[in-house]
């Protein structure tokens, strides 16, 4: 429980941050009258939802099996993704609806040098506890902490972004740069919503783990193929953080239940190291051909149990 305790923190610290910087950006841009800084500021609050739910669902999803949820509860951190998507949306949608009524309603941007304080320390805030954010999702594989930092990555490109407008206003007076920036910062949203989405929506719908996984997966099992003569019907998919494989091995008749079980072991226990957090189901077929390799080995062989790397793979030699 080391993954979930320390996926909990850094949610929390995202919480407090945005929690700050919403209403610093808020007051501000009330302030100034700048639609560019209260979008920033609708901007964070969306990062806000966005932490308390990703804080909600790494709780939840942590939760161990039981009787109404025998798979675990690893699809709340994807289901939090969609949520978060849907609200980054609406966010942008009332940003552009703003943007677009200054331009045909032009208005003086004030104290500008507030502005550029905020989104300063936004900028600077938010790089610090993404940075934590996306290092904790990568040693936990957390898909709600990395849809977290993707979204603070991206508040802090539109920060600078609107920061940098600020200072042309000041030295330009060009005003209608204002809802411009503010059009950009819709748009970096959107994306974020789109690949968020995504995202998520491939877990809902059991997507298979990349080529490079799978192909592990079957290089691993192949390291085997002294004891197992073939495999069939390998499934792997993603739930929040965990992976669920399961897979069908044809093996000599003449194994034992003992030898077989040990095989299987041995393994899980490959595979697990090589794919931390993976849950594997193998089915066990006895070869229903009369060959050689079956007819050699004597029913009573134990299973060898050797490293990965000793293992010579494919069946027996014939001679």
């Amino acid at each position: 429980m080391v993954g979930a305790a320390a996926k909990l923190r850094v949610a929390r610290l995202s919480v407090y941050s945005n929690s700050t910087l919403v209403v610093l950006k808020l007051v501000v841009g009330i302030l100034m009258g700048s639609v560019a800084v209260i979008s920033e500021a609708i901007h964070s609050a969306i990062d806000l939802v966005a932490a308390l739910m990703a804080r909600y669902s790494v709780k939840m999803s942590a939760e161990p099996a039981d009787k109404d949820h025998r798979y675990g509860h690893g699809k709340f951190e994807n289901l939090s993704g969609m949520v978060e998507g849907a609200l980054i949306f609406v966010a942008a949608s009332i940003i552009i609806y703003e943007a677009v009524d200054k331009f045909f309603h032009e208005s003086e941007v004030m104290l500008l040098g507030a502005g550029m304080a905020v989104m300063g320390v936004s900028a600077v805030v938010n790089f610090y506890v993404a940075r934590r954010l996306s290092e904790t999702a990568k040693k936990t594989d957390s898909l709600a902490l990395e849809a977290d930092a993707y979204h603070l990555y991206t508040d802090v490109w539109t920060s600078m972004g609107v920061f940098g407008a600020l200072v042309l206003i000041q030295f330009t007076g060009i005003h209608l740069l204002d809802p411009a920036i503010a059009l950009v910062v819709a748009a970096f949203i959107v994306r974020a919503a789109f690949d968020i989405t995504r995202r998520s929506t491939e877990g809902l719908l059991d997507k298979s783990l990349p080529e490079a996984e799978m192909k592990l997966i079957e290089q691993i099992i192949r390291e085997h193929q002294s004891e197992i003569l073939s495999f069939h019907k390998l499934r792997a998919r993603k739930v929040g953080s965990e992976r669920q494989i399961d897979v069908h091995m044809i093996v000599p008749r003449g194994l034992s239940i003992k030898e077989g079980h040990d095989l299987v072991d041995h393994l899980e226990k490959d595979i697990k190291k090589a794919l931390p957090g993976s849950v594997i189901v193998v089915h066990i077929e006895p070869c229903d051909e009369v060959c050689d390799v079956c007819e050699k080995l004597p029913p009573s062989k134990p299973f060898r149990g050797e490293s990965a790397g000793d293992v010579v793979a494919g069946p027996p030699s014939k001679d």
